[in-house]
């Protein structure tokens, strides 16, 4: 019955491309579309798994995958998810997934109910896995956002440098000034204003790996004085920054929190000051978590649409002074980040296990592929309390870089 069923889902589903499908019994089907794609076949070997693909198709494929009860020709995951993903993207729900589909964003407020306490919890799960782990595929500052690409020849780590140098400039930093930086992560974006530019810099972070290895770093660059970390959740925070940024936090925050967010923003800011929100958006009307996403990699985080930031930011008091919408530049720091996790494939290995090998090679590529087939982009928002705290025109972005 549930094989049956999951012929039928494939062979609506499947447009582009070709993916040929032996099921739990033996039963090898082709699928082809019309218009031209990826040509990958897979093998199902587990008999539940119709079942549960036809229950819930992120879940399952992504959990077949890394149990290896879904098995691809080749190990061709790129192949494949650019089939999944470009069929998904380019089809509407099956009329059988779409009460599941209407269920899931009923209780979207729910999954993302982020109180301090179960925040933690969520940034434990993700952030304070083995800090060999993310030296295996990051950057040498461990930068873990989108890196900036203004020309096709850039490194990795050259990317990194220019995304960090883009949001200075966008902070208008001048020596002495108060910064804030919410989800510090490993400390790379406050050492560097702190660095660079002068400024006093306090990072806040709920990952206890990442606030010892950022108060760490700024001991040993002799920044300790003027870059300090703390395990404080920013809702918790009081006082005045002149600047405040937040980069690749906000993805963290949950719909139910988004005026608080802002409004916080909106408190901690002095009169004069601007604020930088850098997180990854969807280009096209709110949604849900993939149930996998959810479960595996970031419990309790949602992408947002651009009508959800603005709703709350329109509540805060604060003005939207500019925004910036990058496309394809995350589907290239992700490109990068597995690439090198996998030519450290088996040191990664060494860390975890094979099941957590495939999780994390779905992750990156999904993650990937998702960007550059399904409408995901990063927003840059940039916030004030006066119109007058930034200039009228972008020149001073690009002024002095090539």
């Amino acid at each position: 019955m549930w094989s049956k069923a999951l012929d039928h889902f494939l062979t609506g589903l499947v447009q582009q491309g070709r993916l040929d499908v032996t099921y739990p019994d033996g039963t090898a089907k082709a699928y082809q579309g019309a218009a031209p794609g990826p040509q990958v076949a897979v093998a199902l070997h587990d008999a539940s798994l119709p079942r549960r693909i036809m229950l819930s198709p992120e879940m399952a494929i992504g959990e077949g995958y890394m149990d290896g009860q879904l098995t691809i020709h080749g190990d061709d995951l790129e192949g494949f998810l650019r089939l999944a993903i470009g069929n998904m993207a380019a089809s509407s729900a099956p009329i059988a997934h779409r009460p599941l589909k209407v269920m899931r964003y009923l209780s979207r407020r729910l999954q993302q109910l982020n109180p301090a306490g179960r925040s933690r919890q969520n940034v434990a799960h993700h952030y304070d896995l083995s800090g060999k782990l993310y030296d295996l595929f990051l950057d040498a500052d461990r930068q873990y956002s989108c890196a900036y690409f203004p020309h096709d020849d850039m490194t990795l780590d050259d990317a990194q440098e220019a995304k960090k140098a883009h949001i200075a400039r966008k902070l208008l930093l001048e020596p002495g000034m108060r910064v804030l930086d919410i989800g510090c992560g490993w400390g790379g974006m406050g050492l560097t204003l702190a660095r660079d530019f002068g400024a006093e810099v306090l990072g806040v972070t709920l990952s206890t790996e990442q606030h010892k290895i950022a108060n760490e770093r700024a001991k040993a660059e002799g920044l300790a004085g003027r870059a300090r970390f703390e395990l404080t959740d920013y809702r918790d925070l009081d006082g005045q920054f002149d600047r405040i940024v937040s980069v690749g936090m906000f993805e963290h925050v949950g719909t139910p929190q988004y005026r608080t967010y802002f409004s916080k923003i909106d408190d901690l800011l002095t009169p004069e000051g601007v604020a930088l929100v850098h997180t990854i958006g969807r280009a096209k009307p709110p949604g849900v978590t993939s149930p996998w996403i959810q479960k595996y990699i970031f419990p309790g985080g949602y992408v947002p649409s651009m009508s959800e930031m603005t709703a709350a930011i329109e509540r805060s008091g604060l003005i939207t002074t500019d925004l910036e919408v990058w496309r394809l530049h995350y589907a290239e720091t992700l490109r990068h980040w597995y690439d090198r996790f996998m030519e450290r494939l088996d040191a990664a290995r060494k860390l975890y296990d094979d099941r957590f090998c495939r999780m994390w090679r779905f992750y990156l590529k999904a993650s990937e592929l998702t960007f550059r087939l399904d409408r995901q982009v990063v927003f840059q928002v940039q916030l004030a309390r006066r119109q007058e705290a930034v200039p009228l025109t972008r020149d001073y972005l690009y002024r002095g870089n090539s």
